[in-house]
């Protein structure tokens, strides 16, 4: 990982805090009764972990920036642990994984194996929501590693892993500077 989220904590938390994604949430908590555990992978601001925390769910956070972590643990009032996905080891822990626009930065290489940890960590029946910027495009884009996805890959990705996909859908970025943007947004079981 690049020391791009450590560098520019402040300004992407700014950046992203504020960003309304409870668009997103609707089929991915209609899948989960009150009280869940939600892991919410690769949390960046907190945002996502503190309006689950605020709807009655249990979030575990983690982020692999030290300085994203503690800003997010200062927001979201909990601590973030500092965990990259190629180091999680939880065994049917989480009732649902949140990992918006953060699986994007796993390189192709590294990405089957993570979504297998991802796939252990769920419990039986778990849901998994994921997003990645849309297109074919791998490497470095303004200091940060992306990887993107269409339909075709993601769904030979994910159900390689063990998931069902049981809906993609293209969507454009909530923040207003950047709605040119593509994301796929998929939906797993």
């Amino acid at each position: 990982m690049s020391n791009y989220y450590n560098e520019n904590a402040k300004a992407f938390f700014e950046g992203t805090v504020v960003a309304d994604m409870s668009s997103n949430y609707t089929d991915f908590l209609a899948k989960l009764a009150k009280g869940s555990h939600i892991l919410d992978a690769g949390c960046g601001s907190g945002r996502d972990a503190k309006n689950f925390k605020d709807l009655g769910y249990e979030v575990t956070a983690i982020d692999a920036s030290e300085s994203m972590c503690a800003l997010a643990s200062e927001y979201m009032h909990q601590p973030v642990e500092q965990l990259r996905f190629q180091d999680i080891d939880f065994k049917d822990v989480f009732d649902g994984i949140w990992a918006s626009a953060s699986l994007l930065h796993v390189p192709s290489e590294e990405l089957p194996e993570v979504l297998e940890r991802f796939y252990k960590a769920l419990k039986a029946q778990g849901v998994l929501y994921a997003s990645f910027k849309y297109g074919d495009f791998e490497g470095d884009r303004n200091g940060r590693y992306f990887h993107d996805l269409k339909e075709d890959k993601a769904k030979e990705l994910f159900t390689k892993a063990g998931f069902h996909v049981s809906k993609m859908w293209i969507t454009s970025d909530v923040r207003e500077d950047r709605r040119d943007e593509k994301w796929l947004n998929i939906l797993c079981e």
